[in-house]
């Protein structure tokens, strides 16, 4: 029996474990399917409908919406935060004084949940008591920064305040791949006289590609699930302008009970993060093995 247990030992720690994910995770994501391809409404029907609710899902308005938002969202987020964070890395690579500080300063934000970054941003950004207050109160009267309350510029708020939450992250990713670099390649082309800019772009960055995949792949895959930072936000609104497709499934599934149509834009957003993450897995797997 000793013998038995030393054997198995681990199979049976990590049974229940195991039987957990496959269940509350793959069973789940296997019946949230199931459901995306039937009439259900308030509750499960599991009268089987092809892809009607897809159709459903892409004649809406409001889900057209959502993906525009999506698409501007996550182009703007992904490519400030990554050129942000590089460029604070930098900065911190040229090793000051006072980098402790700073380094702790830029990570503050990823410290903080979503729900907190939005309240705050919220206050800063709201007409009557932010920036907008604040500078009026130095006698500009006639200077406006609604963007948190007009529908062409809400979504706008939700990269700025995203972008602060997340380039310190980035940053400290960025900031590992330089102080990885071998210094012998650098002083080497030092020693030629090529300046300092050069050896960043033509020797640093390009040697860095996997950490430049890497950060890229964590923004995109929040940028795809962003929600707590929205509903903190604005809450969707003014009335459609900033939903995102995560907003819209919530809504969907809590507010107009209609799981289907929830279900169908859940499948929907899980493809969208397999696309992105599938290849680079792939690629990841594919570079072990060779």
């Amino acid at each position: 029996m000793s013998d038995w247990l030393e054997s198995h030992l681990p199979k049976v720690v990590l049974a229940p474990s195991f039987v957990a994910v496959l269940v509350f995770v793959y069973g789940f994501i296997g019946w949230t399917a199931w459901i995306s391809l039937t009439r259900s409404k308030l509750l499960p029907n599991y009268a089987l409908d092809g892809f009607g609710q897809y159709g459903r899902l892409f004649a809406s308005p409001r889900w057209d919406t959502a993906l525009h938002n999506l698409f501007v969202f996550g182009a703007l987020f992904i490519g400030i935060a990554m050129v942000l964070g590089l460029v604070l890395a930098i900065l911190l690579d040229q090793k000051i004084r006072t980098e402790g500080a700073l380094r702790t300063i830029y990570l503050y934000p990823m410290a903080l949940s979503m729900i907190v970054t939005g309240t705050a941003w919220k206050w800063i950004l709201n007409p009557g008591l932010g920036i907008e207050a604040m500078v009026r109160g130095w006698g500009f009267e006639t200077f406006t920064f609604d963007w948190l309350v007009n529908p062409d510029y809400a979504i706008y708020t939700i990269v700025l305040a995203a972008i602060w939450q997340s380039s310190g992250f980035v940053m400290a990713l960025f900031l590992a791949g330089l102080r990885s670099v071998d210094g012998e390649i650098i002083k080497a082309a030092q020693v030629d006289g090529i300046p300092t800019w050069r050896i960043y772009t033509a020797i640093i960055i390009p040697s860095m590609a996997p950490i430049f995949l890497s950060a890229f792949i964590v923004l995109a895959h929040l940028s795809v699930k962003s929600f707590d930072l929205v509903i903190a936000l604005t809450g969707g609104g003014p009335g459609y302008a900033t939903d995102l497709p995560a907003t819209y499934m919530y809504a969907m599934a809590f507010s107009r009970g209609d799981i289907g149509q929830a279900a169908s834009s859940a499948m929907i957003m899980m493809l969208v993060v397999f696309a992105i993450v599938v290849p680079y897995l792939y690629s990841e797997l594919r570079a072990k093995h060779d």
